[in-house]
C-alpha cells in the first residue's frame, strides 16, 4: 500500500492524539494514524551519492498515545541489518507525520534523520 491510498481516520480517532500534534501538522494526523494502524511500511532510505537501501518497518499498535510502541526497521531484507526502537506511540506518530512530508515534498518513503539517530542510539 502507498501512503497515497491512506484513508484518514475518523476526527474521534485522531483527537486523542491533537494534544502531542504540533497545530502545523495536524494535516497529517488523520493519515499518519491510518498508517500506524497498518503497523507495517515499506520504504527506501536516501544515501547521498549512492542507490536507496530497502526497508521495512514494522510495529505494534499501541492503545494510547503514551502506551509504548516497539519498531523494528530491516534494511536490505538482511537479518543483520535489523534494528529496533521504543517510544510513546505518540512520539512515533509524529515520525510518521514527518516521513509523510517528506514523501510529500520528495516522493520517496523515508523516515527523518532525527529517527533514525534515535533507532541506531547516535545520541545516547
Amino acid at each position: 500500500m502507498s501512503i497515497e491510498q491512506l484513508q484518514p481516520v475518523t476526527q474521534q480517532q485522531a483527537n486523542v492524539y491533537m494534544p502531542y500534534t504540533q497545530a502545523n501538522k495536524r494535516n497529517f494526523l488523520p493519515y499518519a494514524i491510518s498508517l500506524y494502524q497498518k503497523s507495517v511500511l515499506e520504504g527506501q532510505r536516501k544515501i547521498e551519492g549512492s542507490e536507496n537501501i530497502p526497508f521495512v518497518a514494522t510495529w505494534n499498535v499501541a492503545a494510547l498515545p503514551s502506551d509504548l510502541t516497539r519498531c523494528r526497521v530491516q534494511f536490505d531484507g538482511n537479518a543483520e541489518l535489523n534494528y529496533e526502537v521504543m517510544m510513546a506511540s505518540f512520539e512515533f506518530i509524529n515520525y510518521l507525520i514527518e516521513l509523510m512530508e517528506n514523501y510529500k515534498r520528495y516522493r520517496v518513503t523515508d523516515f527523518s534523520q532525527t529517527f533514525y539517530r534515535k533507532l541506531l542510539k547516535i545520541d545516547e
